[in-house]
């Protein structure tokens, strides 16, 4: 079984869609969405395009 399979999967188990909208409320925080904007620019070498 594929790792994109996997995780379809696991996107529509009760189990994912309760973690999903676990992420969704931490990301709708304004502290943590800039958290979050932190490590993507860590990850991806961000730093263009900062409001």
């Amino acid at each position: 079984m594929s790792l994109f399979k996997k995780v379809a999967d696991f996107a529509k188990s009760p189990q994912g869609r309760q973690a999903l909208n676990r992420a969704k409320k931490y990301a709708s925080d304004p502290k943590n969405k800039h958290k979050i904007d932190q490590v993507k620019n860590k990850l991806f070498g961000g730093g263009k395009g900062h409001h």
